[in-house]
């Protein structure tokens, strides 16, 4: 059974052979892998003492009964699937944690006045069809019709996958979750930032998921030849472009925000023209959505001085909308509770600036969060790494909240 850090690390292994590639980890939406992955996690829970399936989205389903049969359940998840090239712990490490913690519960015959359940979700990261959190947001009641058409890069649209890998599209709807059978949902995920190394500490409380907004801004100036064009008649479009990247770094931390420009192009690119036109991309995250907006008026306002400043014009367009979830002030409580039971008498607590399954699940419970330090904050690639210490706690934190909610529901 899998009931300690050294066995939830040594599943983690397992799962990481499970991968399209030769010469990494990639687990995606709908494989051969993603089968595999499900059937694998699924022995593991079963094990563990509870009842599995898969679901009509095809995430990885397990129950514990509680006191009685039929009780609302407390559901513990993460997602199984990962980016391309990825780490071993992201998403998966919260998955097996939670089967430990249901585990020793089982071990430990407790009754609880709540059934547990797990969910392994097909897809959080959105890898092969580009929308994410596929698996949560069919769970949660919100999965969108217009998926069906979306494809991937061989040109399989998600209902032709989703056909090929047994499931029914005509019954996606089944794996809606009533509200009422649920009474709260926590997730353990590796931080995936430095917050908690930097801070000595080897778990957190998360306070809030970051709300994002994407933009795409053009500015056009006019080319010309650079040794020709005095700087008083430029219309440099990446002079401009410079000056508003500092700007959108300044504003976003002056209000405690996110604000990242991740892709910059310059055309025409010659060395010796000066740039007319630059597209680049803004991303934009904030612990609240009026903040975060609120940023985003102040930036807008900026590019639209610079650009007549220096007589560019400026478009710009959104690309991208996530509203924040706050996770339930009791459910971080509950997680705070566990983390001091591991002896960190202070927890720390954090929001976090990248998405999780949590966020689609907020519009059906009430949500919680543990985070668990990773190495140099790295994820999303090979070298993501956890200690087995820090693991170790985050399995006596998750077991510690869930017998503390188990005490305010009696």
């Amino acid at each position: 059974m899998m009931l300690d850090a050294q066995a939830v690390l040594a599943g983690c292994d397992r799962l990481a052979t499970l991968s399209s590639l030769e010469d990494g980890i990639e687990r995606v939406y709908l494989s051969s892998e993603h089968a595999r992955a499900n059937q694998l996690v699924g022995e593991w829970a079963e094990s563990a003492g509870m009842r599995t399936w898969q679901d009509a989205a095809g995430n990885l389903c397990a129950r514990l009964e509680g006191r009685r049969p039929g009780m609302p359940a407390l559901l513990l998840a993460s997602h199984l699937d990962t980016v391309p090239h990825a780490g071993r712990y992201d998403g998966i490490l919260g998955v097996l944690v939670a089967i430990a913690v249901i585990g020793r519960l089982k071990r430990d015959k407790r009754q609880l006045p709540f059934a547990v359940e797990l969910a392994g979700f097909a897809d959080e990261e959105g890898t092969r069809f580009g929308a994410t959190l596929l698996g949560s947001r069919a769970l949660a009641g919100s999965w969108d019709p217009d998926w069906w058409q979306l494809t991937d890069a061989k040109g399989i649209s998600l209902e032709q996958a989703f056909s090929a890998f047994g499931l029914d599209p005509a019954r996606v709807g089944e794996a809606a979750r009533d509200p009422a059978s649920l009474i709260g949902y926590l997730e353990v995920h590796i931080e995936q930032g430095p917050v908690l190394e930097a801070r000595d500490r080897a778990l957190g409380v998360v306070t809030s998921i970051a709300g994002a907004r994407r933009f795409a801004v053009t500015l056009e100036g006019q080319a010309g030849h650079a040794g020709t064009n005095p700087f008083a008649l430029r219309h440099d479009a990446l002079c401009a472009a410079s000056e508003a990247v500092l700007s959108i770094e300044t504003l976003s931390r002056a209000a405690g925000c996110v604000g990242t420009v991740g892709q910059l192009t310059v055309s025409p690119g010659a060395v010796n023209v000066i740039p007319g036109r630059v597209d680049f991309s803004i991303d934009l995250r904030g612990e609240e959505d009026a903040t975060r907006d609120r940023v985003w008026h102040a930036i807008d306002e900026t590019l639209s001085r610079i650009g007549e400043a220096r007589g560019v014009s400026v478009s710009r367009r959104e690309t991208h909308r996530a509203s924040a979830q706050l996770c339930s002030p009791r459910l971080q409580e509950i997680v705070a509770e566990g983390i001091r039971a591991t002896g960190d008498t202070a927890p720390l607590r954090l929001f976090s600036g990248a998405g999780h399954d949590a966020m689609a699940v907020g519009a059906l419970t009430e949500v919680g969060m543990l985070f668990v330090r990773c190495a140099g904050g790295i994820s999303h690639h090979p070298d993501e790494a956890v200690s087995q210490q820090d693991v170790a706690r985050a399995i006596d934190a998750l077991e510690a909240s869930v017998l503390a909610l188990a005490r305010r529901c009696d």
